[in-house]
């Protein structure tokens, strides 16, 4: 675990022309909730607590995770009754008690904005979900552009997610940083050309996907406190 825990960034210096997030897991605390909400939706269903594939499919897309669940528990799984299920089980969770900001997120987005580097969000959840968390969030005035799932034809791993985001920004993709937590976002980003920090989520070891890590640093105020040195 202590080598998991190891935070570092590279040494050659680079100040970032523009910057993009993903969403959950990295700006919002939601990869949790929606391991808890699977767990209660698989046994309500009677496949016991099904929270752990969230691993597995950090950073896919609507279709993307579809796919892998019908591929692990067969054609015959429930697959609508589990998306209605776990859906209303988040839904319950985030009325009752709110998604939390991840740790520094307001104060990198305000140095960002004072610092007029120009922002972007790209996510693999749907537009209208996407849209709809940040602004609930009071963080969807940040960005200049919001490149969700439905708006390239591949998910994450592949790279069109950040080349798109990165081209709506009109910024080279090597003058680009991205924030990302999932290894699927890490390889899309990467590929892309752009420079790739990780803040760990619910996946903490960076070997997997470390030949296209810029660094990996502990929350978001670690990667304001590098860009202000």
């Amino acid at each position: 675990m202590n080598k998991m825990a190891e935070y570092w960034i590279k040494e050659e210096p680079f100040l970032p022309k523009a910057v993009v997030f993903d969403m959950d897991g990295l700006m919002l605390d939601t990869e949790r909730i929606i391991k808890y909400s699977w767990d209660v939706t698989g046994e309500n269903l009677g496949y016991g607590k099904l929270g752990d594939n969230i691993k597995n499919t950090l950073g896919m897309n609507r279709a993307q995770r579809n796919a892998y669940f019908l591929k692990k528990y067969g054609a015959n799984f429930p697959l609508e009754a589990f998306l209605d299920g776990y859906h209303q089980v988040y839904y319950d969770y985030e009325k009752e008690k709110g998604i939390p900001k991840k740790e520094g997120l307001l104060s990198l987005l305000d140095y960002l904005k004072k610092k007029n580097i120009p922002m972007a969000v790209a996510t693999s959840t749907h537009q209208m979900y996407a849209k709809e968390a940040l602004k609930e969030q009071g963080i969807f005035d940040y960005f200049q552009e919001i490149i969700t799932g439905d708006c390239v034809e591949h998910g994450k791993p592949h790279p069109a997610i950040y080349a798109l985001a990165c081209e709506k920004l009109e910024v080279s993709p090597a003058a680009a940083l991205a924030l990302e937590d999932s290894y699927n976002g890490i390889i899309s980003a990467g590929k892309a050309g752009m420079k790739v920090i990780m803040i760990p989520d619910l996946l903490e070891d960076e070997t997997p996907v470390k030949e296209y890590l810029y660094g990996k640093l502990k929350t978001l105020e670690e990667v304001k406190n590098w860009m202000e040195k």
